[in-house]
């Protein structure tokens, strides 16, 4: 019983956010995932890695596939967020990658604001869904739509009605769900054969509550600790894991811890907080395997 396992540059405060915190260097942030027992990761945000992304090779890891948030709502930007991802696709398809993992952005620069989409907005950004899966699958790979805060599909009701309107698989993400207020495992368990990937977060239930109440902003929760590694938070890993594994899901488990590296963070945090992580996920993974 095999569990593929990668890790993704965010737990090591590699963000596209503006301003989001110090970003390390990648020959340094993919050496760590190597050292730690990882054998792939996703690119991280647009330009972080080179074109083509061979230096994930040169560090004994494979490419699984990308993150990129893209407007789909306007109509007038349609067409460049659809050129972007046909860039991006062949990028990963040039590394051996085998996923585009969407979000559909705002436009704004972070996700700390979100307007709310009339109907037209919305029947644009499910047309731009397709555009987008066109071009995607025209690299040979595959697409799945994202639920993240401050974006236009993070809300448990626009969740169901992406999923009720377009045939996109999701990108299941643990914590950016709990934060967004869905229930990541009863989303799994209500739509077992809509799961096209898996980002494993776990989150401070306190905290998320304040970012959806509009307190306090999504980076400066991060900022916070609103991410902590596996088993430290209230996602309850284990039961998504058993979940998706007993409704067949045989994809990549991508383990993520948003991270933002202020001028005084101690640079050997991310590695520490992985390696915590990764140790949690191996002994779910280790009862499954056991039959406990």
């Amino acid at each position: 019983m095999t569990f593929k396992v990668a890790a993704a540059p965010i737990s090591w405060g590699v963000s596209e956010v503006p301003g989001w915190g110090r970003i390390l260097e990648p020959e340094r942030v993919l050496s760590e995932m190597a050292g730690l027992g990882v054998h792939a990761t996703e690119l991280g945000p647009p330009g972080y890695l080179p074109d083509p992304p061979t230096i994930i090779g040169r560090n004994g890891l494979e490419l699984v596939g990308g993150f990129l948030a893209v407007p789909m709502h306007d109509a007038s930007a349609a067409e460049g967020s659809v050129a972007e991802a046909s860039a991006t696709a062949k990028k990963i398809a040039a590394g051996g990658g085998e996923i585009v993992v969407l979000a559909a952005a705002t436009g704004l620069d972070g996700y700390d604001g979100r307007p709310q989409l009339d109907d037209a907005q919305w029947a644009t950004l499910i047309d731009t869904c397709r555009r987008i899966t066109e071009v995607v699958t025209a690299e040979g790979l595959r697409v799945a739509m994202h639920p993240h805060v401050g974006t236009h599909v993070e809300t448990e009701a626009e969740i169901e009605r992406f999923l009720a309107d377009s045939p996109m698989p999701l990108c299941l993400d643990t914590g950016h769900l709990l934060v967004g207020g869905t229930d990541p495992v009863a989303l799994a368990e209500r739509h077992p054969t809509r799961i096209g990937h898996l980002h494993l977060k776990d989150v401070r239930a306190d905290l998320a509550a304040e970012v959806r109440a509009g307190r306090v902003g999504f980076a400066d929760a991060v900022a916070r600790g609103l991410f902590v590694p596996l088993g430290d938070g209230d996602v309850d890993t284990e039961a998504m894991v058993r979940s998706v594994h007993a409704a067949g899901y045989h994809g990549w488990y991508v383990l993520e811890q948003d991270t933002a590296l202020g001028p005084d963070s101690d640079d050997c945090g991310p590695r520490r907080n992985t390696a915590r992580s990764l140790v949690h996920l191996d002994e779910v993974f280790s009862r499954i395997r056991e039959g406990r």
